[in-house]
């Protein structure tokens, strides 16, 4: 199993996902969780292309921080 970081951001009446790690991989939704999931399709997919042209699945090498000033 791998674990990628999925930033989220909140767009004009909707919300848009993307995972550093994974260039182009990309979902939208009406709701965080509508998104969360579609992302979750989304990496399934692209770890799917990955796998079928021989290209291994990236390590996760992206994380976050909140830091307060």
């Amino acid at each position: 199993m791998h674990r990628y970081l999925v930033i989220i951001e909140e767009a004009d009446g909707n919300y848009s996902a993307y995972a550093p790690d994974l260039p182009g991989c990309v979902a939208t939704g009406r709701s965080r969780e509508e998104t969360e999931e579609r992302m979750r399709e989304a990496i399934a997919f692209h770890l799917e292309g990955l796998l079928e042209d021989g290209i291994p699945a990236p390590d996760a090498r992206t994380y976050a921080a909140h830091i307060a000033v």
